[in-house]
Parts: structure tokens; C-alpha cells; sequence
């Protein structure tokens, strides 16, 4: 396809969706997936892909499931690497990240103060050489003798469970992150977005390894898993440990792709008008494909709230193969997966919202 048919396909595409206000979606060029995202563009991907803060329930600060793992197999098989992961939610779409390998992500959620934890996340990974660093800076706590390259994920958290927080730490890790996202890369985050990246940072410091999604306020029930279990969780009959800390191969894919500004947090509402389908503009624009997309259960509040379809729609207009896997949370009753009664399992994504394709 020549440059110039790119260019009509993308102003095509613009115009269906009903994106022309959206400044930087004019100025697109055709080309493939970048490697790096400068400052400027991963800030206005963000932001002009995001839709007004919304609400949920909880602060949603970690899972809830520890068995999401148990589908990384079938996954690994099905995705193809080098494409685009998308997903809701906090750090479980990093173990689905490097089981999956990306070129580049979009995490989509509601709530802007998962923006801000993405972002407490993005500054945490670019500032640590390692998984024991990542963790000491993670719940500030001084770094445990001994801790190397080798060590399993269970000998780290087993070395830093009874380590004490340090205010000293705290207080210099929060400084780091701050300075690392508004003097190093120029982010214009507002008053709000700083006091909600220090309310994340300071619930991980208080609780420590031991947080677990309910403790801040949230709803659900006490035997939900804790940081550490979901960190030393497995993929089910295999024991396979596949969480985003259990190896430094892990940890590192991780971090480079946030070092290189390639992993895109936005707020947007699944059912609204805009988020989803700003990104999928984008990708087209690249001749990208998306590989995965994690929606934990926020189907079922779709479909309470009547917009179920208004998602499938917009979910119709990614660039999409029939490899392209949905990842979702059910509840099930008898042979659910451990961790607050929900289950996951793999959709085919190009099927599911085919029939959605003609109100998009």
C-alpha cells in the first residue's frame, strides 16, 4: 500500500469514527509501531485518547484472582508476539505483558487513579536496576544481603516480608517518582494526578506485601490473595511461576518497555464513546494488530448498565486477526480457579464481535 493510500485509509478511518477533534489523530503518518514513544507523544497518546475520570467501587489496587495465571499457556500458544496488548486494571496485565510479548500496550481504565498507579508503576520500573530493587522501592523497605539475578520470586518476598517500612524511604522514593514523571519526562500531570500517584504509592508503604485488593476500603471478602501470593502464583497443575517478578527475564522485559514510554495508560470508559476507538485509529494507523486484551469481569458491569454493545461496537473497530484473544474473569461455580470465585478463560476476539462490526 502506497503512502498516499495510507493516508486516505487513515482519514477514512477518522472520519467513521467521528475523530476529527481529536488534534494529534490529523497529523498521523502510516508507518509501522515505533520502538519509542518520546515524552511529547506518550503524553498526548494518553491524554487525547482519555475520556473524563469515571467511577468504580473500589481503588482496585491489585487483583483479586489468584488463578489468572492458569490461562498463560493456552495463551502464549494462541497470542503472537511483537504486536499490541491491551487491557483494565493494575499489575496483572504485566504478568499477561511479558507472557505475551508486545511491541507496545494500552491499559484502559475507568478510573484515572489507575492512571496514576500506571504511573507510579512506570517510574518504579524505569528506576530499578532489578527485581529486589523494584520490591525495596515498591514497599519501601531497605534491600535484603543477597538478593541477586538468581533468586527465586518466593526467595524474595520470603527475604523481604519481615523487613520494616522506612519513612526515610518513603519519602525519597516518592520525590524519585515525582521527579522522574514531571522534570525528566515532562509530563503535565495536575495537582490531582500527584496527590494520586502519593495515595497509591502510600498504600503499598503502609500494608506492604501483605496489601491485598480489599484493604484500602474495597469491597470483597477475606480470603483474598496478597501481593506476595499473587507474585508466587503459578499457572495451575504445572506450577509454572509466571507473574511479571517471578524471573529477572520478566522483570526486565517489563522495564524496558516502560523505559521506552510503550506502554500507554488511559482513562476510558469500555462503553463510552471515545477511548477504545481512539486507540484502535491510532493502531490502524500503524498497521498494527492487536494480540490480547485483558477486560477482568467489566463486562458484567457493561451489561448492567445497558452498554455492553456500545463496547462490542467500538471493540469492532480495532485492527483485530483471528489469532486476537480476549482475556476475561467469569464467575463459576464448582471448578472455579482460586481467587474470589472467578475463573479465566480465552475468547476469539474477531469472532465475538463480528456481528458488532455493522453499528460501528
Amino acid at each position: 500500500m502506497t503512502f498516499r493510500r495510507r493516508l486516505l485509509l487513515l482519514a477514512g478511518l477518522v472520519l467513521a469514527a467521528g475523530l476529527m477533534s481529536v488534534p494529534w489523530v490529523a497529523a498521523i503518518r502510516a508507518a509501522s509501531l515505533p520502538t519509542r514513544l518520546s515524552d511529547q507523544e506518550f503524553w498526548r497518546l494518553s491524554s487525547e485518547s482519555s475520556e473524563e475520570d469515571g467511577f468504580f467501587r473500589s481503588d482496585n489496587l491489585l487483583s483479586n484472582e489468584s488463578g489468572f495465571q492458569y490461562v498463560v499457556p493456552e495463551l502464549t500458544r494462541t497470542a503472537k508476539a511483537g504486536r499490541v496488548y491491551m487491557g483494565v486494571g493494575p499489575e496483572q496485565n504485566f504478568t499477561y505483558i511479558v507472557a505475551t510479548k508486545p511491541a507496545m500496550a494500552f491499559i484502559i481504565d475507568v478510573r484515572r487513579g489507575n492512571l496514576d498507579l500506571q504511573l507510579m508503576y512506570k517510574s518504579l520500573f524505569e528506576l530499578s536496576a532489578d527485581r529486589a530493587e523494584f520490591v525495596s522501592r515498591l514497599f519501601a523497605k531497605k534491600r535484603p544481603d543477597g538478593l541477586t539475578a538468581r533468586s527465586t520470586v518466593t526467595d524474595i518476598f520470603g527475604m523481604f516480608w519481615n523487613v520494616e517500612t522506612s519513612d526515610a524511604i518513603f519519602n525519597e522514593n516518592l520525590q524519585a517518582i515525582d521527579d522522574l514523571l514531571v522534570k525528566k519526562h515532562g509530563f503535565g500531570l495536575s495537582a490531582d494526578d500527584l496527590r494520586g500517584i502519593a495515595y497509591v504509592y502510600n498504600a503499598f508503604y503502609q500494608y506492604g506485601p501483605r496489601i491485598t485488593y480489599s484493604t484500602t476500603g474495597s469491597f470483597g471478602g477475606a480470603s483474598q490473595p496478597n501481593y506476595a501470593d499473587l507474585m508466587m502464583a503459578t499457572d495451575g497443575p504445572a506450577g509454572v511461576a509466571r507473574s511479571f517478578l517471578a524471573s529477572e527475564g520478566n522483570f526486565q522485559f517489563m522495564k524496558d518497555l516502560e523505559s521506552r514510554n510503550m506502554l500507554v495508560p488511559v482513562v476510558g470508559n469500555f462503553g463510552g464513546p471515545k477511548a477504545i476507538r481512539v486507540v484502535g485509529t491510532y493502531l490502524k494507523a500503524q498497521d498494527a494488530t492487536v494480540s490480547a486484551f485483558y477486560l477482568s469481569n467489566v463486562e458484567q458491569y457493561l451489561r448492567q448498565d445497558g452498554i455492553w454493545g456500545n463496547f462490542c461496537a467500538s471493540v469492532a473497530t480495532l485492527p483485530l486477526d483471528e489469532t486476537s484473544t480476549f482475556i476475561r474473569s467469569v464467575r463459576r461455580t464448582g471448578d472455579a480457579q482460586p481467587g474470589f470465585g472467578l475463573a479465566s478463560e480465552l475468547g476469539n476476539m474477531a469472532s465475538e464481535v463480528k456481528d458488532c462490526s455493522l453499528s460501528r
